[in-house]
């Protein structure tokens, strides 16, 4: 009740809430790229376990703040570089992500892959690989979820003693991922070039958190920037073949 009655503390809540949210945006668009590539009767049931598990994940960080908060004690030196678990994590996490995003762009790239239990076990697959394949892709997915739910509550922590505000931050911010996993999935499904952009965001992403884990602060203004730049200029792109596309069905003869 007393921070119900603080002002700052609405601020905090308001300012926290936009900023897990922006961060979010990075664990929801791994899941939808993830989840599309099982059938399409499992994308929202995965879709909804990824979410889940990042909700879970946050609130068990938020209730072992205290340790989180050591988790950015340096445990490691390496040629006069100082690692924290916390480094440690985001290098390991952006190095998988870099891992996937490439191997995912390659495969759009060359159509001609072979199969493997990453691809929802292709068309002919039994139940058994189907079955390999969701969990495999369930598996990554929380992989990922650890460590932006991490990064998450650190950032959280950094903004508010509050855990109150945390909370309330954390259980908005995972209501607003649910409510878009499934547009926002096949919105990117129903669009083959979002995919490489999307895939293109994972990368950079990715890039990203390797050097932050070294100690290189990356402005996350400057990344969110260019994800919104780059997608204004995709959406441009959409909407001109969109025009051309509908010129050329005007210019058709009319069969009688």
């Amino acid at each position: 009740m007393t921070l119900a009655g603080d002002p700052a503390a609405w601020v905090a809540l308001g300012t926290l809430i936009v900023m897990e949210v922006v961060l979010g945006i990075d664990n929801l668009l791994f899941i939808s790229i993830l989840t599309n590539k099982l059938p399409e009767h499992q994308r929202a049931r995965a879709r909804f376990i990824g979410i889940g598990a990042a909700l879970v994940l946050r609130l068990a960080l938020l209730s072992l703040v205290f340790v989180i908060v050591q988790l950015v004690e340096p445990v490691l030196t390496l040629f006069g570089q100082s690692f924290s678990w916390r480094d440690l994590i985001l290098i390991g996490g952006g190095l998988f992500l870099v891992w996937k995003a490439t191997k995912e762009i390659h495969h759009n790239v060359d159509p001609a892959h072979a199969p493997d239990v990453f691809d929802g076990g292709g068309s002919g697959a039994g139940v058994a690989v189907a079955g390999a394949a969701y969990a495999a892709i369930i598996g990554q997915i929380l992989l990922l979820d650890l460590v932006f739910s991490l990064d998450s509550i650190i950032t959280a922590v950094g903004m508010t003693d509050h855990i109150e505000i945390m909370v309330i931050a954390v259980v908005v911010t995972v209501g607003v991922m649910l409510f878009a996993a499934n547009p926002l999935g096949n919105f990117i499904a129903k669009n083959p070039s979002v995919v490489m952009l999307a895939l293109s965001f994972l990368l950079m992403i990715g890039m990203t958190l390797i050097a932050e884990g070294f100690g290189v602060k990356v402005p996350k203004g400057y990344v969110y920037a260019a994800m919104a730049f780059s997608a204004v200029v995709e959406g441009l792109n959409m909407i001109s073949r969109r025009a051309n596309a509908r010129k050329a069905a005007a210019r058709m003869p009319v069969r009688r």
